[in-house]
């Protein structure tokens, strides 16, 4: 688990920027924090720490950026990417897991997948792949980009100035965040045999491995 308070502190608007664009579209970005840093980070603000001024214009630049990105690269790599060989920065099963997300949701599921940890990261990738009309997408980027990065700052924010005290619960709300967060793929996982069956064996397999 990431220590988020010094994490945020240390990382400053920069590393917060950059954290939030990797998060946004870039394979190294799918095991980072988006939903719990962006909601303290407004708390943050809230406190003195940080200024909202500053955080919601370059989160939502960041946000925005990092899908476009994200797009372009599905765009310009196309159905190779799922040729690619699983390595420490790229597995085949989180593009599938997206690719089924896009395929039940289409154009709206880069404004869900915001709100979903892995798919999040991969959604803009596919969206490329899939030749998503440009003008198309930078809609729902926007609009998604609005609703995720912008809204939880907001939230974090407007709970430091609303509760009193309200530090004494930032880590229990950071905890649901994290666990509503996952738990659409945790059903997703629940109601697909395939899925789960591969998750099961990549845990035995990594488990022999450590032995």
């Amino acid at each position: 688990m990431f220590d988020l308070i010094p994490l945020i502190t240390a990382a400053g608007y920069v590393g917060l920027f950059l954290i939030t664009f990797a998060e946004s579209g870039l394979f190294i970005g799918f095991f980072l924090p988006g939903d719990s840093l962006l909601f303290t980070a407004g708390f943050l603000a809230s406190q003195g720490v940080l200024e909202l001024k500053w955080l919601l214009p370059l989160l939502f630049i960041a946000a925005v950026l990092g899908d476009g990105v994200g797009y372009a690269f599905g765009k310009r790599v196309g159905p190779k990417i799922f040729k690619k060989e699983d390595s420490l920065l790229f597995h085949k099963d989180h593009l599938e897991r997206a690719q089924h997300f896009f395929e039940i949701h289409g154009g709206k599921t880069i404004i869900l997948a915001r709100f979903l940890p892995i798919v999040r990261t991969f959604a803009p990738i596919l969206a490329g792949v899939g030749n998503m009309k440009y003008k198309t997408f930078v809609v729902y980027n926007i609009v998604g980009a609005l609703l995720w990065a912008v809204g939880l700052l907001l939230g974090g924010y407007f709970l430091g100035r609303l509760i009193p005290d309200a530090d004494r619960y930032i880590v229990p709300i950071i905890i649901a965040i994290i666990f509503f967060s996952a738990l659409p793929q945790i059903i997703h996982i629940i109601k697909n045999k395939k899925l789960r069956q591969q998750l099961i064996s990549s845990f035995f397999s990594l488990f022999r491995r450590s032995k």
